[in-house]
Order: C-alpha cells, then sequence, then structure tokens
C-alpha cells in the first residue's frame, strides 16, 4: 500500500496560563476568608481525583498549607470513584504516579472504599460519600472543571461531579451511573450534590480550568452556595480553551496513547468525536472516520477504558489492557460498550494499512490522517499531505515540516509522534 507524506503542523491557541501555582492558590483561598467558618483544631478533608491534572500535587500542597496556617488539620482523600481497581491500593498507587504523596502534601492521606449514606435524593437515590470525609469537620473539593466525554451540559464535569462521582467512590459511582441511564445527567448531578452541600459540612472548593497546552490556565477558589453558578462559568472557559484538532474532516486518526490520565473516555471524545454516538458513521465535529490506537499510558495502570472508541489498535495495546481493572471502570461508568476490543494487528504498518481500506473509494496516498501523541498534547500535529494547502492558508496553524514518508523500522513499527518531532526539527536546523 502507498502511504500518504506526512508533513507537521503547529497550532496557535489562545493561552492564559497561572504563572505561580502556589501562591495563585493562597490569594484564592484567602478571598473566601475561611476563618470565619472554622475553628483552630478541626479536620478537613480534601479531596484528590485521578484525572491527570497539570500542577496537582503542588495544587494539593498548597490547600494543605494554606489550612495548617488557619491551624486545621488537613488530610487527603482519593475521590475517584471505582478508578485504581476499585481498591484502596490501586487509588493510592494512582495519587503516587501524580507527586501526590504524604511527604510531599506535608499531610496523611486517608483511603477508603467505605462510604456511608448520609441521605437520600429526591428520587430516592442514597447519598453515599467517603467514610473518612464523613467523619471530618470540613470538607475542600479540589477538581478540575472541563467538558464531559458523554454528556452535554450548564454542569458537566467539575467540582460537583466530584462530589458525587468522586466521594461516593465505588458504591456511589455505580448507582448513580445506573440512575443516569433512567434520569437526566444534569438532573442526577445537581439533586446528589445538592444534598453533599446540604448535609456534608462542604467548607469550599479549588477548581482548576486548563488551557489547550495541558497547562493551568485558571485556579479559582469557590464557597459552597456558589459551587452551581460558578462552575456553569469555569465551563465555558473550560470549552473555550479546549485543544482541538486542526483539520474537521480525518479519514485516520493515529493516536499514539490513551488513558485515565488523558480522559475519562481515555481520549477526549470533544477532540475526537463520537460523544453522543459511538460509531464510525457519526456527522459530528470533528467527523473521524477510523480512530487507531497504538498503547496506553504508563499512569492508566492498564485501564484502557475507551478502547471501545476505536476501530483498530495494535497487539501491544492489547497486551497492555488490564481487563479487570478496566471492567470494573466501564461498568461502574455505565458504558460497557467503552471496554470493546477493536481489531488489533501486530504492527503499526499492518493496523494503518486496515484502517486505510476502510475509508471509501479515496486512494490511501491521497487520504486525510492525523497523527497525535494523545488529546491532551495538541500543539503539534503530523497531518498527511491531503491537509498542505489548507495548513498555509490558515493563519492559526505554522507549517514546521515539509512532507515526507512515514518513517517505519524494519519491523513496520513507527515511533512515538513526539521523538519524531524532535529528530526532524534537529534535522531541519541542520
Amino acid at each position: 500500500m502507498q502511504f500518504p507524506p506526512m508533513f507537521r503542523v503547529a497550532q496557535r491557541f489562545d493561552c492564559p496560563r497561572v504563572e505561580k501555582i502556589a501562591e495563585t492558590v493562597d490569594r484564592e483561598l484567602a478571598r473566601l476568608n475561611l476563618a470565619g467558618k472554622v475553628r483552630p483544631g478541626q479536620s478537613v478533608a480534601v479531596t484528590a481525583g485521578s484525572r491527570g491534572i497539570a500542577n496537582i500535587a503542588v495544587i494539593l500542597q498548597a490547600v494543605v498549607r494554606h489550612l495548617k496556617g488557619l491551624k486545621l488539620e488537613p488530610f487527603v482523600v482519593p475521590a475517584m470513584g471505582s478508578h485504581g481497581g476499585g481498591t484502596v491500593a490501586g487509588q493510592v498507587g494512582i495519587l503516587r504516579g501524580y507527586g501526590v504523596t504524604e511527604d510531599f502534601l506535608g499531610c496523611p492521606i486517608r483511603a477508603t472504599m467505605e462510604t456511608v449514606i448520609v441521605c437520600h435524593t429526591p428520587e430516592g437515590l442514597p447519598v453515599h460519600f467517603d467514610r473518612y470525609a464523613s467523619e471530618a469537620d470540613h470538607v475542600l473539593v479540589c477538581g478540575r472543571v472541563k467538558p464531559h466525554t458523554n454528556f452535554v451540559g450548564e454542569i458537566e464535569s467539575g467540582l460537583m461531579k466530584m462530589m458525587l462521582i468522586g466521594l461516593g467512590k465505588h458504591a456511589g459511582a455505580t448507582i448513580y451511573h445506573r440512575a443516569i441511564q433512567d434520569y437526566s445527567f444534569d438532573q442526577i448531578v445537581k439533586a446528589v450534590a445538592g444534598q453533599v452541600l446540604a448535609s456534608c459540612h462542604i467548607l469550599a472548593g479549588v477548581g482548576i480550568v486548563e488551557n489547550a497546552y495541558d497547562e493551568t490556565a485558571l485556579i479559582a477558589a469557590v464557597a459552597p452556595e456558589e459551587f452551581e453558578r460558578r462552575e456553569k462559568e469555569l465551563l465555558v472557559l473550560a470549552k473555550r480553551w479546549l485543544p482541538q484538532l486542526p483539520f474537521g474532516k480525518v479519514d485516520v486518526l493515529i493516536i499514539d496513547e490513551i488513558g485515565k490520565d488523558i480522559s475519562g473516555a481515555g481520549m477526549d471524545t470533544n477532540v475526537v468525536g463520537r460523544k453522543l454516538a459511538q460509531s464510525a458513521g457519526t456527522r459530528e465535529s470533528p467527523h473521524v472516520r477510523r480512530v487507531i490506537v497504538r498503547g496506553l499510558t504508563e499512569a492508566t495502570h492498564g485501564n484502557a477504558c475507551g478502547i471501545g472508541l476505536a476501530d483498530f489498535c495494535t497487539t501491544r495495546a492489547i497486551e497492555q489492557t488490564d481487563l479487570h481493572v478496566t471492567y470494573i471502570n466501564t461498568l461502574t461508568g455505565g458504558h460497557p460498550e467503552g471496554a470493546r476490543l477493536p481489531m488489533h494487528f501486530p504492527t503499526d504498518r499492518q493496523v494503518l494499512e486496515a484502517a486505510l481500506g476502510q475509508i471509501g473509494l479515496k486512494p490511501p496516498e491521497e487520504a486525510g490522517v492525523l497523527w497525535i501523541r494523545n488529546t491532551l498534547e495538541l500543539a503539534e500535529v503530523e497531518c498527511s499531505a491531503a491537509y498542505l494547502a489548507e495548513a498555509r492558508e490558515r493563519p492559526d496553524l505554522d507549517v514546521i515540516t515539509e512532507p515526507r514518508p512515514l518513517p517505519f523500522d524494519a519491523q513496520g513499527n513507527l515511533p512515538s509522534v513526539t521523538s519524531l518531532a524532535g529528530r526532524q526539527l534537529i534535522n531541519a536546523e541542520r
């Protein structure tokens, strides 16, 4: 098969960025005047999620330091539903992988999968809440606000969702995701989060928004009574700053890695499409005909949730998959289709040949192919020659290499797209 030559573009995104992370956290929390709501010696449970949030260890450390400055006794609780295989060891391991340790934070990490039922929603749903957090005098919710990978609304992923899915642990996440199949996502989030706000001593929130370069763009401390209003505002910004593929119509998208540290769905459906109808025939923007997954991130610990969104993958991606962990997460989330294993082949060449044979009548050498590392890192993208003329006309794109052949090795495999970038740029400088 004749493959299309590839060139590299750099995208220009809006790039607000928080330069002084710890100082910003301290200033934001000081604005809430928490000293008037607490007494010295009281305990505060601080949530730590499983998403790969930029600077999360530094942000949590700054939160802990601020609380200690008020003579409080903070501790961190994993707030990640069923992630980490739904085990204490798995969830603590996820935090450790992000640099979130007791030594770094300067406070204990108290992890449990046990919950207490604090009340019931008007729909009759039990409100599960992390046992250690329920025993604390106060709870501070810290998390990233971003578009959800399956649902669309004024509130998607953020502080409100963390109060029910994250702090609800495996038991809560399971019942809420089941309820979402009978009620709307918006109704369940507001109902459960409303009960948590009323019953669980929520002291404050720290909302984080990232830019298109996977950097901290905004940190906002939020009073409990402002959670819903402020989260709606932060979600608007998160959608505005979300990275996108450089072109809206794609025949084949090659993704080097997927993982829970990249997105709740492994790959961000707000970037690749397939958000509302998980099939290759959807007509959404972007419209991607065929998706190839080459592997999993190390930080996902074998959780291949979302691999079912792909049409093809490498055999090594299957070998990296921990089916037990993946099944627990997808069943808890109410999306078993996310664990479906795609057709797979031993080499990248074979996978790409299969995908290019499934794009209609277009000759493979004329196909629109994009190649990315993951759906978080889109500042530079490998593009097939079919896009070259448009790329040269676009003010938001810089063409940084000329078209060249795909660099298959002797075994028919490709390097990582990031290592390719370095090699090509070095050669260009020479």
